[in-house]
């Protein structure tokens, strides 16, 4: 038996063995096409322009509404695609409930072999530096690689910038005129864990510079940053971590409408 201390890169898998240049033996369009085969369905493109909705907030009222479509070509095996039009968008597609890092970037990753050109994320996330009265969203420029999918697509750092900084000055800018929605731009920290926000963790997130933690957008711009493909994260500061009565109150249809209005600003900023 083999006493030898273990090197410390040995220890780690999360950060060891690592070639971030080299492609994936398992790609997104091998799942799709298995997928595609086995349920029978046909060959069709998302939308250019896609939704993450982690809350799934907006999924249940363009159902209550009748707005939403379920998308027949989409072929994950494990979220549904809602297609709906959007005021001076068009159409646009939308996957509910896939919460945490992991799960975002693999329909992140299945949505761009799938035809999507533009992917917003809208999160709920807790307040960790209060900057006004909740809920406001946050325009994440940079967030906290607390979580375990980003290392896998980029090395490690402490942050997991936003690459297009032009494309987020334009939408900070088409969405800071949008009435009645108080949108901020700044840091994130995003955790795995949202049940381990210690005294501790959130004391070093505050001194980082992060507004809020949520827990998909470091790996959303790591992904992002790799693969060349635009990604846009908003926070959707709705609560103080239920530190405080009222919390996690979102404005109106548990606000879908104020969501789909930064989507919209959003999808016209990048066509600009």
């Amino acid at each position: 038996m083999d006493d030898k201390p273990h090197r410390a890169e040995a220890a780690w898998p999360i950060v060891s063995v690592k070639d971030h240049g080299a492609p994936s033996v398992f790609r997104p369009e091998a799942l799709l096409r298995a997928a595609r085969r086995q349920r029978q369905l046909p060959l069709v493109a998302v939308p250019e322009i896609c939704v993450l909705d982690p809350d799934g907030d907006v999924v249940r009222h363009l159902k209550r509404t009748g707005d939403g479509r379920i998308h027949e070509g989409w072929a994950c095996y494990h979220t549904e695609l809602l297609a709906f039009n959007l005021d001076s968008v068009g159409e646009v597609g939308i996957v509910g409930c896939a919460v945490g890092a992991p799960f975002a970037v693999l329909v992140a990753e299945q949505l761009f072999a799938s035809g999507c050109r533009l992917l917003v994320s809208v999160t709920s996330a807790g307040q960790i530096n209060p900057i006004g009265p909740t809920p406001y969203f946050v325009l994440i420029d940079r967030a906290l690689r607390d979580e375990g999918t980003s290392y896998h697509y980029l090395p490690g750092s402490t942050f997991a910038e936003a690459p297009d900084a032009a494309l987020l000055a334009r939408v900070e800018e088409m969405g800071r005129a949008l009435a009645d929605i108080a949108l901020h731009r700044g840091a994130t920290w995003t955790t795995d864990a949202p049940y381990r926000e210690t005294e501790a963790a959130i004391a070093h997130a505050h001194q980082l510079g992060a507004l809020a933690v949520e827990m998909e957008a470091a790996a959303l711009y790591a992904f992002s940053m790799t693969s060349g493909h635009s990604v846009v994260c908003f926070a959707h500061v709705t609560n103080s971590m239920a530190q405080a009565e009222g919390d996690f109150e979102k404005g109106e249809a548990d606000g879908a409408k104020a969501t789909l209005a930064v989507v919209a600003a959003t999808a016209r900023a990048w066509r600009r």
